[in-house]
Order: structure tokens, then sequence, then C-alpha cells
């Protein structure tokens, strides 16, 4: 399937982007509603990927560059890779807990099959949840995930100050690679996505392209 998809670059906040010059955010938008359940074609190819992905190729995954880069940024900004697992090491360690790539939900799907490909992280927000530019950035002193001014704080939990989050014009919407803000992420509402992919030191910018490019094909799969 042919995908027309259009690739940006997020902004970085100059403070950030100093510290870690090779962090970028890639973002593509598409018209995708969350949908529950995976078509056949989709599902096929979740199996077929099990059958390729071996117990050898899962021990030896964090070795490969892309996992291992990401493994390297997870050290830097305090993360024990080992604790909290990079993308592609806690896909494999899925495979192998149930034998296989269980097919959950058209999106989770797709960033699956764009993880095992690639190794990539990519994340997915509710476009039309989202108000202006989207950043990557430092939380502020008290700040709480997913909250503006005049928002009611409950039901949030607070940031770590300094701590990288993916963030609209007015709030964070994301910790890098942790929670999502609720009400910013995919939901059953959603008909726009806007997927995030994350560069970091030692991953290529081809490989991030390629990672948002299968999200959206096999979103598009899913009519």
């Amino acid at each position: 399937m042919t995908v027309d998809l259009t690739v940006e670059r997020g902004v970085t906040d100059p403070e950030l982007a100093e510290e870690f010059p090779a962090l970028r955010l890639h973002l593509a938008r598409v018209e995708a509603a969350a949908r529950p359940r995976s078509p056949r074609s989709v599902r096929q190819r979740l199996r077929t990927m099990s059958d390729r992905y071996t117990g050898g190729k899962a021990v030896n995954l964090r070795q490969e560059p892309i996992p291992w880069a990401y493994r390297v940024f997870f050290r830097q900004i305090g993360i024990d890779p080992d604790d909290r697992r990079t993308p592609a090491e806690e896909v494999a360690l899925e495979r192998m807990k149930w034998g296989g790539f269980r097919s959950v939900s058209l999106l989770d799907d797709a960033l699956t099959i764009a993880i095992v490909e690639t190794g990539v992280a990519v994340l997915a927000l509710d476009t039309d949840r989202l108000e202006g530019d989207v950043r990557l950035r430092l939380s502020v002193s008290g700040e709480r995930l997913g909250v503006a001014t005049g928002d009611d704080p409950r039901g949030t939990r607070p940031l770590s100050s300094r701590q990288i989050v993916v963030a609209d014009a007015v709030r964070s919407v994301a910790v890098l690679f942790g929670d999502t803000s609720e009400g910013r992420g995919v939901n059953p509402e959603t008909e726009r996505m806007t997927l995030c992919g994350v560069q970091v030191k030692g991953v290529p910018e081809v490989s991030v392209e390629e990672a948002l490019w299968t999200v959206a094909t096999v979103l598009g799969e899913g009519g």
C-alpha cells in the first residue's frame, strides 16, 4: 500500500538541544481512526514476524546498533535500561513471554511492527487534542503531566524537575519513553493521529522515517 506521508521535525528547546544535540523528534500526521481490531493482513504479518523472530535474535538484540543507541541514551538521562527496557527490548520480551507477537489493536500492532522492523521508538498522540506545535523540552519545577494553567490537577502526577517531556504549546503531553497524559494519547474517539519518532545519537534519520512510514502504512490497512 502506498502512503503519502510528510515527515516534519519537531522543535527541541535550546537548553535540551545543547545537552543532547542528536536528540530529535520527527512528526507525521495521519488520518486514521483508533480501531480495536486489526484486519487479517496485519494479524498475519504479526504471525510471520513471530516465526522469524527467534530466541537467539531476542537475546542478542541489545547489541544491535539502534537498540544499543537507545540503551546508551537511557543511561545518559538516568534510566537504567535493565530496569526500564528500551522499546525494541520490551517488544522482544513480549514475544518471548507469549510465544509470538499478539494482536492487541490496530495502533498497537502498527507500533509493534515498526519497532521490530526498525528498532525505533514511536509515540502516537491524538492530533485534535494537541494545541500548537509539538516539541521536546525539560519540565519545570512543580509541573504536572498534562496540566496547563487553570486545569484541575487531580488525577495527574507530578514531574521531576528537568525531566524530558513531549509537549505542545500549552502543556506536557508525555514523558519521553514514559507515560502519556490522559486525554492526549490515542483513544476510541481519535480520528487523526500525530506520530512522533524519537531519534537519539546513533539512530539514523532514515530509520526514524521508515518507522513512521511503517506505522502509517499499517494503519492504512485498517481502512
